[in-house]
């Protein structure tokens, strides 16, 4: 199959939905309207996450609701709970995601990231508290999708309890340090049978095309676009660097070798 090929028919399966890009964009801190819509645009995802916490208050530069801009025929809504703390207020902020996925058309769509974080400093999420509110919000029917530490254990936990997608952390939220987990990364890929995707920490593109060479299924991130000098140019280079990445993890790299190996071959040499 050639590359055109490839990428066209390459998909992401999370939950019952399949979607052709595995880029994921957040949609905060865009310093005006224009970044964030053209941003969105140049990056080619199809899910947007969105923190239903500040979703009422989404205006940039005080003058449009982003979500209300959003042309959600193409894009499809990954409601967040960030900003919760506690098991039930994610839990209530969860139900108000789905409304709003259905005020905006989509009947169907029951993904919601899910995110508990009681640590105001390094924002690491809890683990329990994810255990605890993923039970319930899968038997709610509810599509789970939880941000984690890069914990294999933890990781085999949710995907038995029903997560449709498993969000290891790279480095801390909004950090840019890139992939500092590499070694637990690689064993939950390895372990899980469900997408997972890098969430948090990614810098720039070079770390999203790592990312997917390791073999992760899809890349979310929003910080290295949103605060990056020109965040529409940013979010081409991430989607550049993504279709990149998964292209290389489908090819297959070369074997490592500790000795230098001749490109040619010694037969058929002149004398």
């Amino acid at each position: 199959m050639n590359i055109s090929n490839l990428i066209l028919h390459d998909q992401i399966k999370i939950g019952h939905k399949f979607f052709k890009s595995r880029l994921m964009l957040g949609t905060g801190k865009y310093r005006n309207f224009q970044e964030a819509t053209q941003s969105i645009v140049n990056s080619r995802c199809e899910i947007v996450t969105v923190a239903i916490r500040r979703a009422k208050n989404a205006k940039l530069n005080g003058k449009i609701n982003l979500i209300d801009a959003l042309d959600w025929n193409k894009l499809w809504l990954l409601p967040n709970t960030a900003g919760c703390e506690t098991v039930e207020e994610a839990i209530r902020i969860a139900i108000l995601g789905r409304e709003l996925a259905k005020h905006l058309g989509q009947e169907d769509n029951n993904f919601i990231k899910l995110e508990i974080i009681p640590d105001p400093k390094y924002l690491l999420p809890d683990p329990i508290g994810t255990l605890k509110a993923a039970e319930y919000l899968i038997k709610k029917g509810f599509a789970v999708l939880p941000y984690i530490n890069p914990d294999p254990v933890l990781a085999k936990q949710l995907e038995e309890l029903g997560c449709v997608t498993l969000m290891p952390l790279g480095s801390p939220i909004g950090s840019g340090q890139g992939l500092k987990n590499l070694y637990n990364i690689n064993i939950i890929i390895e372990s899980t049978k469900v997408p997972v995707i890098i969430d948090a920490g990614i810098g720039t593109a070079s770390d999203a095309s790592r990312a997917m060479e390791l073999g992760a299924d899809a890349v979310l991130l929003n910080s290295s676009v949103a605060k990056s000098l020109n965040p529409p140019d940013m979010a081409l280079s991430m989607k550049l660097a993504v279709e990149s990445g998964r292209i290389a993890y489908l090819a297959g790299r070369m074997p490592l070798s500790n000795l230098s190996q001749s490109s040619s071959t010694i037969q058929g040499l002149l004398n």
